[in-house]
Order: C-alpha cells, then sequence, then structure tokens
C-alpha cells in the first residue's frame, strides 16, 4: 500500500531525500544514470530504483541513447507543490509585515519621548 501512495503522488516521491537528491542532480541537466550514481555515491540499483519512482509520477523522463538511458528532468510536474508552498509563503510574509508594522510603531513611539 505504502508504494502505491509514493509513486502515484508527487508529494510523497520527492519525501524521500534520495530522490530529492537525483532531483537536485537533474537540475542542470540530463545525465545517464551511471553519472548520477557517481554524483551521489550511491549503488546503481539504488538510483535505478528511485528514478522510476520519480519516472512514475512525472518528474523524471528518459530517453534512450544507444545503449544508454539519459534522464531529465519535468520541472512542470512540481507546480502541484508549488502552489502549495505558496500559501505558506504568502501567510508567512503577511506576518513579517505585520511585524515590520509593529516595529515601526514602536520606533515612533521611542522617537516621541
Amino acid at each position: 500500500m505504502a508504494r502505491a501512495a509514493t509513486t502515484s503522488d508527487v508529494f510523497n516521491a520527492v519525501a524521500d531525500v534520495h530522490r530529492r537528491e537525483i532531483l537536485d542532480v537533474l537540475i542542470a541537466g540530463e545525465k545517464p544514470v551511471g553519472a548520477i550514481v557517481e554524483d551521489l555515491s550511491m549503488t546503481q540499483p539504488q538510483v535505478s530504483k528511485h528514478l522510476r519512482v520519480l519516472s512514475e509520477v512525472g518528474l523524471v523522463s528518459c530517453r534512450a541513447e544507444g545503449r544508454r538511458r539519459l534522464y531529465r528532468l519535468d520541472p512542470e510536474r512540481l507546480r502541484p507543490m508549488q502552489d502549495w508552498v505558496a500559501k505558506y509563503e504568502q501567510a508567512m510574509n503577511d506576518r513579517l509585515d505585520r511585524m515590520d508594522d509593529y516595529l515601526q510603531e514602536l520606533q515612533r513611539q521611542g522617537e516621541q519621548q
């Protein structure tokens, strides 16, 4: 059951630190599995397992070039996460704006005394 949730949901797929590391490596551009293995000091089976999960949720796509398989990031599939985080970013900005207003008011009161 947990496997199905992981492979069907972008949020669950990126919850794993190793998969986030793979996404970080692929942000620079397309790479074969061997290069990802070298960059992350993980075993090839581990990288392949995580690439499969990332592919199933559409975060990574693969193309064949001869015998090699090249993987690349599809950042558009991160849009649901970006939209979700944006709500919290706005709430945090609102709080910071209120704090700034309060600090400015305290400063004005201090200047008047």
